[in-house]
């Protein structure tokens, strides 16, 4: 049983967690608490497994009491948050913090308006959690020009964490790359300006069309497409309005596989922490048809279930820790460097 405590200030969106939560025989609601003064006396007395916490709250606000929690009792928390531009702020602030995962909070109540929350909190509560500390820019040790492979990720579970950490390790010049990373609809312009303030590549939602050109990183917005890549001489990115994919759009697989037909060996495919499979079909689509295949190794995701189903079926060629990556994937593509034989896990 994973044993659950509800923060929230209002008792509506208490009950409407705690209904859906419910549901699930695996899961156990212990606890409700309306601010962060009640919570920290309920992880005292109740012990759960994961919190789910709301962003704004009286008395401290929910950044406020998730740093308190981060810093002196880390554990598993799922972020509540509205779907506003300030709420999508808050919460990518959260999930730096350390927080393993956020869902939107729904506009209207109903049946199906929590869908993926009870598998967000059995997710977070086999997480590895960990204060996190701020990424930095790294410096090359040699001189980077791209060898004109495209670089193409995917991420879900801890992937903010991760993709800030991966891509500050990247140039200005970087190699043209596509991102998939699970996030609600208006989450990802937040995350694409914030991944442009972070890191030396020009960071931008990838809209319809999109030229891959170096220095340039395209992340897939969330909602109501999937990212593609197409075209022959000239790659592009391509926006496709249909169905969830592995229950998803975007879709990690539905990205990797466009790869594999535009680019083929031109191609770098990293797979990065997540839950689930996506993503996993579509990286042995890459390495199949020549592309080289990285995944995040298991001691440093958050959770290691898209990695995991990638190896297992054979698409990760080479398993690299998250501090790594970067070194990785710039070696690949960089014309100065060969690509290295070394294992790094």
């Amino acid at each position: 049983m994973v044993r659950v405590l509800i923060v929230d200030d209002s008792a509506t969106m208490r009950g409407l967690i705690r209904a859906t939560l419910s549901r699930d025989p695996q899961i156990q609601i212990v606890g409700e608490a309306a601010d962060p003064l009640e919570a920290r006396q309920a992880i005292k007395a109740l012990n759960p497994d994961v919190i789910t916490l709301d962003v704004e709250m009286p008395n401290m606000n929910g950044l406020d009491f998730l740093e308190r929690i981060m810093r002196l009792r880390p554990m598993p928390v799922v972020m509540v948050s509205t779907l506003t531009s300030k709420g999508a702020e808050a919460t990518l602030n959260a999930l730096e913090l350390g927080a393993v995962d956020c869902i939107a909070k729904p506009a209207t109540a109903g049946p199906r308006a929590f869908d993926e929350l009870a598998e967000k909190v059995k997710a977070a509560a086999g997480a590895r959690v960990r204060s996190v500390a701020p990424a930095t820019r790294s410096d090359l040790a040699a001189p980077f020009a791209s060898d004109g492979r495209i670089v193409a990720i995917g991420s879900s579970t801890g992937g903010v964490e991760a993709l800030i950490t991966l891509l500050s390790g990247f140039p200005a010049n970087c190699p043209p790359t596509v991102i998939t990373q699970h996030m609600p609809a208006t989450f990802t312009r937040s995350f694409a300006d914030r991944l442009n303030r972070l890191t030396a590549p020009t960071v931008t939602e990838a809209a319809e069309g999109d030229v891959l050109a170096p220095g340039r990183v395209y992340l897939a917005p969330g909602g109501a497409t999937h990212l593609e890549v197409t075209g022959s001489a000239t790659l592009r990115c391509r926006l496709v309005p249909s169905d969830l994919v592995n229950g998803h759009r975007p879709s990690v697989d539905v990205l990797f596989n466009s790869v594999a037909r535009a680019a083929r060996q031109a191609a770098v495919g990293v797979i990065l922490t997540g839950m689930g499979r996506d993503g996993a079909a579509g990286l042995l689509a890459m390495r199949q048809a020549g592309a080289s295949t990285l995944g995040q190794n298991q001691a440093t995701c958050v959770v290691y279930g898209m990695p995991r189903a990638a190896m297992e079926i054979g698409a990760v060629q080479r398993q690299v820790s998250l501090d790594h990556m970067a070194e990785q994937v710039i070696a690949l593509t960089n014309t100065h460097i060969h690509a290295k034989s070394e294992r790094i896990a």
